[in-house]
């Protein structure tokens, strides 16, 4: 791809922009670890909420949503849209808790919900392997993505390329930590959604218009419901039919079964990781869950439409290019003009550098604040944490390094460590609700969700046909079965934490529910409701319809099904409009953390 000097005139400045925002929070940055790794707890829920969109929007996701549109249809994005509904659980019954729960990271909540030991072993083993393997997997696999787009258009080394964005992202990260981290996710954030939807027009226009691309993909993949439809099932005179691609078992198992029992980063069940993160960091609990929802709107609703859309005009332009990811970098090369090509790249690097630099911060914060501080050196200062902090994420950009050149070979590896928590999503929810969850139970759910995973991966796929999904979803049963009867099975064969900690939890989050009867009753607090009652779970219903009407109305305005596209997006107001009676009638109303919402009764 030819670049003119006004192209890479537009990359310069946005490295040279995006630097200057990084550093001039250094100073702010440095006054403390709560302000390196949370911003102090004082963001609003708008900046934290774009800052959770742009992480997850890395330079792979639109290669990796062009591969499931080219070869499985629009409804191939089931495969994460499924995580919707584990997100709005996020939103209306975790969001509020672990915002009480006044936290820096999500592991350091076993020690304040567990005690002893075990608790202990389970903050140190979570911090050390979220950190390390889990975080420079996925640093390595965002950039071996950005070296395949840079190789396809630029001709310059990738190596070089890549190189230079991680360096300045690793700069900014390393001196001024979570608020540099914020305000270039917002920057970002604009420049890449700018970017994709650019190239969505060009590759509509190279087709020859939206009907030319409708009938191209029809025919590519042999019916409309099979290209465009954004549902895996259809109705037919026999009954219900899905698609080859995801048979009725592994869709029930989707719906049903994946994304309240399998972890996955950046969509835990009961919330975690670098979002439970940007909670931490909000001003109140009203701006965490804001934060939230916003995200979950944007990255199921409103994000995808652009990918999806150049994604289909690939299938008609490059019919018999084998590498169906790699597809919409070539699109980028063959159809944007100058300057929208300087314009993309910057995109590409904005998507690479958002990733990375939360990935940094994220893994920073357990290793410094969950290990290092934890178990090694307890009594240190501020500018002392501070300054590990540094060292921590300069070791972490050398580490992701190795795992990058690497990454051929630890792919099962990938596959190997997201196994260690297929069973553990239910365990992550009920300790929020239920006082009889104590360490072990975590601790028994995640070493038998990882053996039994290992079983199941050498044995199952035996049984059914090379690439059949039931052999997956087959897998997750199985795990979650098993693992959900022996963690059961050891909280019931264990002592339940000591009452000292499970009044101090519940004082602290003040969570409700039936589960703490017999704590909040002997707390003084009575029989409460969990924060927001009836309402959370008619918001969480609502906000699983609000998103996916508004996710399906504007693929139907696209598609030019207007009275159609406009119904459901009418659906998806009514729903947010629901939501937002709770925000008028103070149900989400901001609590000062250690503010009960009801006070305790006297006695």
């Amino acid at each position: 791809m030819t670049l003119t000097s006004v192209d890479w005139a537009i990359v310069a400045a946005y490295f040279l922009f995006t630097t200057a925002i990084g550093f001039y929070f250094t100073r702010r940055g440095s006054e403390s670890l709560s302000e390196y790794f949370i911003s102090g707890r004082k963001v609003s829920w708008w900046l934290a909420g774009a800052s959770m969109v742009a992480t997850t929007f890395a330079a792979d996701t639109p290669l990796v949503v062009t591969g499931l549109v080219a070869t499985k249809g629009v409804a191939g994005n089931w495969l994460w849209w499924n995580f919707v509904m584990s997100g709005m659980l996020t939103v209306f019954f975790f969001a509020r808790l672990w915002r009480r729960a006044n936290v820096m990271t999500d592991v350091e909540f076993a020690e304040i919900r567990y005690s002893g030991k075990p608790a202990a072993f389970l903050r140190g083993f979570r911090a050390l392997y979220l950190a390390i393997p889990i975080n420079l997997i996925i640093l390595g696999w965002v950039t071996r993505a950005m070296i395949k787009i840079l190789s396809i258009s630029l001709g310059i080394s990738p190596i070089l390329a890549v190189g230079i964005c991680f360096v300045i992202t690793v700069a900014y990260a390393v001196a001024a930590g979570m608020w540099a981290v914020l305000w270039t996710d917002l920057v970002q954030f604009v420049i890449k959604m700018t970017a994709v939807i650019v190239l969505a027009v060009y590759s509509v226009r190279a087709v020859g218009g939206m009907d030319a691309l409708k009938a191209g993909v029809i025919q590519h993949f042999g019916s409309e419901k099979a290209a465009l439809s954004v549902l895996p099932i259809s109705m037919t005179p026999d009954g219900i039919v899905a698609y080859a691609w995801m048979p009725l078992l592994t869709l029930t198992v989707f719906l049903a079964v994946q994304w309240w029992a399998a972890w996955y980063p950046g969509a835990e069940p009961g919330g975690g990781g670098y979002v439970a993160q940007r909670i931490f960091s909000a001003r109140t609990e009203r701006d965490g869950v804001l934060a939230t929802l916003f995200f979950q709107v944007a990255h199921y609703a409103l994000r995808p439409w652009p990918w999806i859309v150049t994604g289909l005009a690939t299938v008609v332009l490059y019919p018999n290019l084998q590498d169906k990811e790699a597809v919409y970098v070539q699109a980028l090369v063959d159809l944007l003009p100058s300057p929208w090509r300087g314009f993309m790249l910057a995109g590409f690097a904005a998507a690479y550098m958002s990733a990375v630099g939360t990935q940094l911060n994220w893994g920073a914060s357990y290793l410094v604040n969950d290990f290092y501080k934890r178990f090694l050196k307890k009594n240190e200062t501020e500018r002392h944490y501070v300054m590990v902090s540094r060292l921590a994420t300069i070791f972490l950009f050398f580490g992701s390094i190795l795992v990058t050149w690497q990454l051929s070979s630890v792919e099962q590896a990938w596959k190997l460590l997201l196994a260690l928590g297929a069973g553990t999503g239910l365990v992550l929810i009920l300790r929020w609700y239920w006082w009889r969850i104590n360490a072990w139970s975590e601790i028994s759910a995640m070493v038998c969700s990882f053996l039994v995973a290992l079983v199941a991966s050498a044995t199952i796929p035996k049984r059914f046909a090379a690439g059949d999904p039931n052999a997956d979803a087959m897998i997750m049963l199985v795990t979650v079965g098993i693992t959900t009867v022996v963690w059961l099975a050891v909280t019931f064969a264990t002592s339940p934490e000591p009452d000292s900690v499970l009044h101090s939890f519940y004082k602290r989050v003040r969570p409700g529910g039936p589960g703490w009867v017999r704590i909040s009753t002997a707390a003084g607090y009575g029989r409460e409701q969990i924060p927001g009652g009836a309402l959370a779970w008619t918001n969480w219903i609502a906000g699983i319809v609000a998103v996916y009407a508004t996710l399906f109305g504007i693929g139907k305005v696209i598609f030019g099904e207007l009275g159609m596209g406009l119904g459901l997006l009418a659906v998806a107001a009514i729903a947010f409009l629901w939501i937002a009676r709770s925000f008028q009638t103070g149900s989400e109303r901001s609590q000062p953390i250690g503010t009960p919402e009801v006070v305790p009764n006297e006695r």
